[in-house]
């Protein structure tokens, strides 16, 4: 039986009030105020608004609890221990040209683990969560990594970059939140990408080994830079074989 925690309800709950911003905004796409912060990265009024409402749902029962998040930054409170982690909208670029597929990434971490993690997809009403040592569940049903051992049979995921540098059978999905929801669920088999933030991975990360699958993030101190490989085991090692040049 799947038992929630207190902690993972809230951010649950928090997420799906925050999914309404995103939900009404993607249907008004030509009103969106947009400026650019960077190559291919931009940021919305959407981006905004449903942080700011994930912080504020979050702190009515955490209040000394911190935040790292895309659009603020480091925000401490008395509890420095504890911290949400959030992207408010993971695939920003596929939002503005009006291509469903995106998700909000959340998770919680104390000191160097990830205790809980919700990726939730709300074009789809898809929910992808873990919690550690209670394995991974989409919509409420247990998930788990895919099972096949021949690469040839799989299918994987990473930006434009690392698709230059490998001949796996792969797909650029523009979310790297969700590409872990999906290997967690064997949707993908497997999934690598340089140059990440801790927002958009900390999720993942919890989701994906909770499911049975193999990641290579051990320290979640570093909040920039992180290059990330996740895939089932089965594959893990024959995957990375195939990443000598990326």
């Amino acid at each position: 039986m799947n038992i929630i925690s207190p902690n993972l309800n809230i951010m649950i709950k928090a997420c799906e009030k925050a999914s309404k911003i995103i939900i009404r905004d993607f249907g008004e796409l030509e009103n969106l105020q947009v400026k650019v912060k960077g190559p291919r990265d931009f940021v919305t009024n959407s981006d905004k608004k449903v942080e700011k409402i994930l912080i504020e749902e979050l702190s009515k029962s955490k209040k000394n609890y911190s935040f790292i998040t895309e659009e603020t930054g480091l925000i401490k409170k008395n509890d420095k221990e504890n911290t949400w982690i959030i992207d408010p909208i993971d695939g920003t670029t596929n939002f503005l040209h009006g291509v469903p597929h995106f998700a909000i990434s959340l998770a919680l971490k104390n000191k160097n683990q990830i205790l809980a993690g919700v990726i939730y997809d709300p074009i789809k009403n898809e929910i992808f969560y873990s919690e550690k040592d209670n394995g991974s569940f989409f919509n409420n049903h247990r998930i788990r990594v895919s099972k096949k051992k021949d690469l040839d049979e799989c299918l994987f995921a990473t930006n434009n970059d690392g698709a230059k540098k490998t001949d796996l059978n792969l797909r650029v999905s523009g979310s790297a939140a969700l590409d872990l929801a999906y290997v967690a669920s064997g949707r993908l088999d497997g999934f690598f990408q340089n140059h990440l933030n801790l927002w958009d991975v900390a999720a993942g990360k919890l989701i994906v080994e909770e499911a049975g699958g193999k990641i290579n993030i051990n320290n979640i101190y570093n909040v920039e830079n992180i290059n990330i490989k996740a895939s089932s085991v089965n594959i893990y090692d024959k995957m990375v074989e195939k990443l000598i040049n990326f």
